[in-house]
């Protein structure tokens, strides 16, 4: 990383959510934040649902989105690595973003060092001990007979599908987790439990929805959650020194 250049760091965008043409202002906020770190940013990590539905057909990717995957593939011509994490709402990315805009594809928790710092970065779905219902559901949806077979869906059915699950369940769910509870939250108390066996200085996450910014195990490490791109507009910046919570002014 060059001196004078910036980590970014951004999860849970969830563009085309509730549909295109609703989230399309979102998208354009988010591509407008995109544009005004072009110039300092030295590497950017999206922890995932960056996309609320994708599934790649062999010969055919989701309408939509141009503008998003267009800046992305302006960094990555640039030289400038973008890492794109699956999230539970995007786990079907297959190669596309890695052959047409050259984005580095993680689907397991990454490890990484800048300034001497080190990162423990995730989308943290699946992840800790619990939720064991949605760590089924992940497994369905991640089983290669099951997916070979939504593959076979036509996309206007399929994706139609997809979206409406996905609606219903945020709709009901509410798009923006109340609170944090520290006994009982699954990413904090996995923090934690990796903190006990090998040091990290942070461990970054997004899935909740919840910004969170907060020291561990007797601030030896930092927890930290992105929040989201659909009402809080918050993404982190490490400056080679610190690392930073911040919310983007919607212009």
């Amino acid at each position: 990383m060059k001196e004078e250049k910036k980590i970014y760091f951004a999860s849970d965008a969830h563009l085309g959510f509730p549909n295109l043409k609703e989230g399309r202002e979102r998208e354009m906020i988010f591509v407008s934040w995109l544009d005004s770190i072009k110039d300092d940013v030295g590497e950017l990590f999206l922890l995932g649902d960056i996309f609320d539905f994708w599934f790649e057909y062999k010969r055919v990717v989701p309408r939509g989105y141009t503008r998003t995957i267009g800046r992305l593939a302006d960094f990555t011509d640039r030289g400038i690595k973008v890492h794109f994490f699956t999230g539970n709402h995007d786990l079907w990315i297959r190669d596309y973003l890695t052959t047409e805009a050259g984005i580095i594809l993680h689907r397991e928790p990454f490890v990484t060092e800048f300034s001497g710092k080190t990162f423990y970065l995730a989308h943290g779905d699946g992840l800790g001990k619990g939720d064991r219902g949605y760590k089924v559901l992940k497994w369905i949806f991640t089983n290669r007979v099951l997916h070979w077979l939504f593959s076979r869906l036509h996309p206007n059915f399929a994706l139609w599908l997809a979206h409406a699950w996905s609606n219903k369940s945020r709709y009901a769910k509410g798009v923006v987790a109340d609170y944090l509870d520290e006994e009982n939250d699954i990413l904090l108390n996995f923090a934690k439990e990796i903190e006990k066996e090998q040091h990290h200085d942070y461990y970054i996450f997004g899935h909740r929805h919840r910004p969170v910014d907060m020291t561990i195990c007797n601030n030896r490490a930092r927890f930290i959650n992105l929040g989201d791109w659909l009402t809080l507009f918050s993404y982190g910046i490490f400056d080679g020194k610190e690392l930073y919570l911040k919310f983007y002014e919607k212009r």
